[in-house]
Order: structure tokens, then C-alpha cells, then sequence
């Protein structure tokens, strides 16, 4: 007999959690919406546990992988042993991909869940965090999130054209895409050109190495933090210490053949984007000079009413991606900027995974812990007899290809675009060349698939 302990959890909804259950679905159908690290690190270990569970993976572009693709380059080590697996997965008799639809727009809610015992929603954080002050919206500012899917090559900011003729850039937030962002405006053409997309990381350490650039920091900036990077964790330490160690060498070493500067700014808050009236862009932000309040550990930042002009020509709003609803049968948090669930848990028969699930932090490593987590909620409710009952027996390709103008793609369709994009690179010394427009990616997919 099984035997399963129910819980409340502080959200309002209940969770079933295990001691002993022995019961297995033998044709259990998982649909996941989203292709990138969280989507395919949640179909990995449910179909790693489970040898009779079969998934789908949806994706509202006609390519896989998401961030993995639009968010660091493929010739990076790292990412082509990600991809690696993912295609492996994908590949698989009982793992399918399908790609160009989008939910909540092409497919809802209500049509999708019949057809699985789990529904998984995936789907990231494609949305802006605004800072909601004067002059926002000039020409020259920019969300570093379009400015990373522009040089990147994802469909939807490839017509982004920023304006680089400048010689300053403000960025404001000094996360890892912050610091990704620096790195491309400040890396040599030369070096790029031989590049498919950023080499990602988001690593601090990549821009003190940066050719003909060189580091401004303060010295004053880091004194306190000298003493107290010893109690701090690992990767904070390390990080702590080669921000020192940067700032101490400032002045110390030669600065002949550095034509590009970069730095950090401490205590700033923005106020206002400054406008050139005549040509109706930004010129500047105005900032307001903040101080540090209260203990070392837990001391906040309070502004002093005195403030300062930073010129430029290019701004940057890095402050953190934003996942938003869309599906207006998909419970979610405003405030939080979640789907609201329990360990991945939303309702009987629909999870979450990813940014939508914690918000949009953390790196690959992280997404792919919290996928498992996910994954093994789903395989508990699974043993215990706890996930939907599919209403509907048929293949959901049926559905997806009798609505109009919509057009399915599979696996197979992304690695006739993968061909293209690595024949085209070839010539021009590059692992490849992306292609930056849906249109062509369902032109390349017709014209391959009818010479095939």
C-alpha cells in the first residue's frame, strides 16, 4: 500500500511528499514549455529516472537551447559539452522537440494539458526590470538584455542597431551580464569578428585581460573590504581578493599602448538619463552619490542629496531580467515575478522550472540543481499516483498542426539550420554564423527539407 504524507506549504498550496510509494505510470507523457538549460535539465533527469516516461519540449523559436545559445557563444568549451547532451537528449526515442510555438499565443494553457500528465512551464525571463526614471526611454539607453540577444543573434533584437560611434558607455549594474557587456563594447574587432557571440561567463577576471584596455579603480573603494574578505565565501573571496589585487595595481604598472579604460563605480544611484537636445539621445546620467550606513556585514546605501553628471553617449540598464504571465490560466506573483509553487510544484498536474520558478538568478549550474529539484518533485508525484490524467490520448502534433498558420518544427528541422550556420562560417574563420531572422530559419528548414 502506498504510503504518502500530505503537507501545507506557506503559498496557499499543498505539496505530497513520499515515505514509501511503489506505483509507475508505464506510459507517463511530461510536456515541458521552454528549450533552454531549465527545460532540458528537467527532461534529463526525469527520463534519467524513469524508463517509461516519454517528453515533449516546447519552444516559441524554431531552435532550441535558449540561453545556452542566446546567452554565450557555442565555441565556448563549456556550452558545447551543455549542447552536447542536450542534442544526445534530444535525439532520443523518447525525447522530441517542438519548436515555433509559443504559448499563450499560439497554443493555451487549456489546450496544452490534456494531452500530458505533467505540464513543466520553463520559459525564463524574457521581460525588463525598469528603472522608472527621467529619460528612460532616449535614444542610446538601452536594456543590456536586447543588447545581449542583438549580438548574439536572437530574431527578436536583431534590428536593435545601437549606435557605437561613441567613445563612453555607462552601465549600470555590475552583474555577470554587466560585466559581459563591458567585455564585448571593450574586446577588439579583430577579435570578434572571429566569434559567433560572446565567450559568456560573466567572469571579472576575462576583463583585467582585455587587450589595450586598462583597469581605473579606486584604492579608497576597496580598504574595508580588505579585512573582511577572509570570512567571506569562496567564490566572494576570490573575486574579493582580484578586485584588490586590480585596484593595487592601478598606477603601478604601464599604461603605453591602452587606448580603452574601463572601472567600477561604488554608491551611485541613477536618477535621471541626461538628454542632448539636439540630437534627442542620452548625453549623460545624472546620479545621485550615496553612503554606507550601519554595520560592515549588513550596512545599506542612503543617498546624500548631492549629485553628479556621468557623460556618455551609450547607457546601459543591466539591473535583472523580469519573467512576466503569459497565459492568463498560469497562476503568477507580480510582486515576485514567479509562478508561485512548491519546489516546483503549482497544481495538480502543473510545475515550474527555471527563472520562472526562483526568479530570474543564478548561473547554469544553479538552473540545472533546481531543474533536478523539479524533476524529483514530478517522479514523487508519479509513484504516488498524483499527477493528472490526460484527457486526451492523441499525439498534440494533431493539434499543433490543424491551427492556421502555424508550422511545428523538430530536432531535425534545428540541425538543418545548424548545417547552414556552420557552412556559412567556415570562410570567414568562425565556428559559425548565425542566423538572425525566423523568416530564414523556416525558409532554410523548407528549402533543406525539400532537397532531402
Amino acid at each position: 500500500m502506498n504510503s504518502c504524507k500530505s503537507i501545507s506549504a506557506g503559498l496557499g498550496l499543498v505539496r505530497r511528499f513520499i515515505s514509501t510509494c511503489t506505483r509507475q505510470d508505464t506510459s507517463t507523457r511530461v510536456g515541458i514549455v521552454g528549450s533552454g538549460p531549465a527545460g532540458f535539465y528537467t527532461a534529463h533527469h526525469l527520463i534519467k529516472h524513469n524508463s517509461k516516461l516519454h517528453v515533449d519540449i516546447f519552444d516559441r523559436l524554431p531552435i532550441p537551447f535558449g540561453l545556452v545559445r542566446y546567452g554565450v557563444a557555442p565555441d565556448h568549451p563549456d556550452v558545447k559539452n551543455v549542447i552536447n547532451q542536450f542534442s544526445a537528449l534530444a535525439e532520443s526515442d523518447r525525447c522530441r522537440f517542438i519548436g515555433n510555438v509559443s504559448l499563450g499565443k499560439d497554443i493555451t494553457l487549456a489546450q496544452l494539458q490534456p494531452f500530458y500528465h505533467a505540464l513543466v512551464l520553463a520559459y525564463g525571463a524574457d521581460d525588463d526590470t525598469l528603472l522608472r526614471v527621467p529619460g528612460e526611454d532616449l535614444g542610446g539607453v538601452l536594456s543590456a538584455r536586447a543588447f545581449v540577444g542583438w549580438y548574439n543573434g536572437l530574431p527578436e533584437h536583431a534590428h536593435l542597431n545601437p549606435d557605437l560611434s561613441g567613445d563612453t558607455a555607462v552601465i549600470i549594474g555590475q552583474g555577470n551580464v554587466a560585466i559581459d557587456v563591458a567585455r564585448m563594447l571593450l574586446t577588439p574587432i579583430s577579435i570578434l569578428e572571429t566569434q559567433p557571440g560572446t565567450e559568456g561567463g560573466g567572469e571579472f577576471r576575462e576583463m583585467t585581460k582585455l587587450p589595450e584596455c586598462r583597469a581605473l579603480l579606486d584604492r579608497a573603494d576597496f580598504e574595508e573590504v580588505r579585512d573582511i574578505a577572509a570570512d567571506t565565501p569562496r567564490p566572494r573571496k576570490r573575486l574579493t581578493e582580484l578586485l584588490v589585487k586590480t585596484a593595487d595595481a592601478v598606477g603601478s604598472e604601464p599604461c603605453a599602448g591602452s587606448s580603452k579604460e574601463w572601472g567600477l563605480r561604488f554608491l551611485r544611484s541613477p536618477v535621471e538619463f541626461v538628454c542632448d537636445e539636439q540630437r534627442r539621445k542620452v548625453a549623460g546620467v545624472k546620479m545621485e552619490i550615496n553612503k554606507l550606513e550601519g554595520e560592515p556585514l549588513s550596512a545599506r546605501a542612503v543617498g546624500t542629496g548631492h549629485f553628479e553628471i556621468m557623460d556618455c553617449s551609450l547607457a546601459l540598464r543591466s539591473i535583472g531580467y523580469k519573467t512576466k504571465p503569459v497565459d492568463k490560466d498560469v497562476p503568477f506573483d507580480p510582486k515576485g515575478g514567479i509562478i508561485p509553487n512548491m519546489n516546483g510544484y503549482v497544481s495538480t498536474g502543473l510545475y515550474c522550472s527555471g527563472w520562472v520558478k526562483t526568479g530570474p538568478i543564478g548561473v547554469i549550474l544553479s538552473t540545472m540543481n533546481d531543474a533536478f529539484e523539479t524533476a524529483d518533485t514530478i517522479l514523487n508525484d508519479l509513484q504516488c499516483g498524483n499527477l493528472a490524467t490526460p484527457s486526451d490520448n492523441g499525439d498534440v502534433l494533431e493539434l499543433l498542426s490543424a491551427l492556421p498558420g502555424l508550422h511545428p518544427t523538430s530536432f531535425s528541422d534545428w540541425k538543418l539550420i545548424d548545417q547552414f550556420e556552420q557552412l556559412h562560417g567556415r570562410p570567414k574563420g568562425k565556428p559559425r554564423e548565425k542566423v538572425t531572422s525566423h523568416e530564414m530559419m523556416m525558409d532554410i528548414i523548407r528549402t533543406q527539407s525539400a532537397q532531402h
